[in-house]
This record gives C-alpha cells, structure tokens and sequence, in this order.
C-alpha cells in the first residue's frame, strides 16, 4: 500500500471519528488515535491555546516533548484555538494530510473559548 493510500484511509477514518459525534473531548481522543494508529505517526496530539500558553489535551503514540514534532494550527473564526502535532517521517503528503486534519477538527478544538452563553454545535 502506498503512502498515499494510507493517508486517504487515515482521512476516512477521521471523517468517520466526526461522523460518530459525541462530547469534542472523546472526538479529538478519537482523532489524534488514527493519527498515531493508522497514518503511522510516532506520536500525535493536541495542544489547545488556553490562558495565552499551550496545554496538552488528547495524545496518543509515543512521548509528546520528542523535539522534531510538526505544529499545525488549529483555527476556528479566524483565531488559532489550538495546534495538532505530529511526530515521525513527514513527507509533502503529510503535511498536506494533517493541514486538513487541523482544519476538520477545529470546531471540536474550543476548550477556553467564550462563546458569549450562546450554545454552539461543531
């Protein structure tokens, strides 16, 4: 199987974690496990922006302070809410992959964010 493939099952099966539903914590658990699991990544996880410094949410793989992870910024509405990092080998295609990966679970990145009382729905 090439790379290429992996990466298209790897988006499916993303879709299918969004898909599910449920609360965003047990979705982005969800997420960065295909991440590590099935695109191969050494070590993924979510850093969310939260009181001006990032904080370590979901995570799965290998240890998170590896020095060569790849930051990609998480932004909803315009404000960077978050960062998906990855760890491993990572070619155009990856990079390509988890840009939209970053761009797929941005609604389900908000931890600290004032939605002013007003209920919102990823």
């Amino acid at each position: 199987m090439s790379r290429a493939d992996e990466l298209r099952g790897a988006l499916e099966a993303v879709d299918s974690v969004l898909r599910g539903g449920g609360e965003a914590d047990d979705i982005l658990r969800g997420v960065v496990a295909v991440l590590h699991e099935q695109a191969g990544y050494t070590w993924a996880g979510i850093r969310f922006v939260e009181d001006g410094g990032p904080v370590l949410g979901p995570q799965a793989g290998a240890d998170a302070a590896a020095p060569e992870a790849a930051s990609f910024p998480v932004v909803f509405q315009g404000t960077r809410v978050a960062t998906l990092e990855a760890t491993g080998e990572l070619d155009a295609a990856d990079r390509t992959f988890l840009e939209q990966v970053a761009l797929l679970v941005s609604p389900y990145a908000l931890v600290g964010w004032d939605t002013g009382g007003e209920a919102w729905e990823p």
